[in-house]
């Protein structure tokens, strides 16, 4: 992986430097997953209706709705897994903008998640043991 982002970065930078958009700039920069974002989702749709609905496209291996903690209601978006690319591509550009459960739903790739370096996040209070 680090290969390729050593190959994309200076093709980005070069494509950047010329003020155009291109296929080759998106694919280096975000690449493409099976797996989509779906947000701006209705607080009554399920896994089940956001799967029929996505299914009309591939095969829809998972349809997951991401839920509040505490209020045990969905927080307005969800992840929809793919077999293959195609299917996903296909599903993204017929999706996006089209309306589900009275809301209009925003389809994207899911956006990998790096860790961004610098100072951790604190989780807690400091921990009190010292090695000896």
């Amino acid at each position: 992986m680090a290969a390729i982002r050593g190959i994309c970065r200076p093709a980005v930078r070069y494509i950047s430097s010329r003020n155009s958009v291109t296929l080759a700039r998106l694919v280096c920069a975000r690449g493409f997953s099976t797996k989509l974002f779906v947000k701006g989702i209705s607080f009554q749709t399920t896994e089940k209706t956001l799967s029929d609905a996505f299914s009309q496209y591939g095969k829809v291996l998972e349809a997951q709705v991401v839920m509040d903690k505490v209020s045990n209601r969905p927080k307005g978006f969800a992840f929809v897994t793919f077999s293959t690319v195609d299917e996903a591509r296909t599903a993204l550009m017929e999706m996006d903008g089209t309306t589900l459960d009275g809301r209009i739903l925003h389809v994207d790739i899911q956006k990998p998640r790096f860790y961004s370096g610098g100072m951790p996040i604190a989780r807690g209070p400091p921990d009190t043991k010292v090695d000896k």
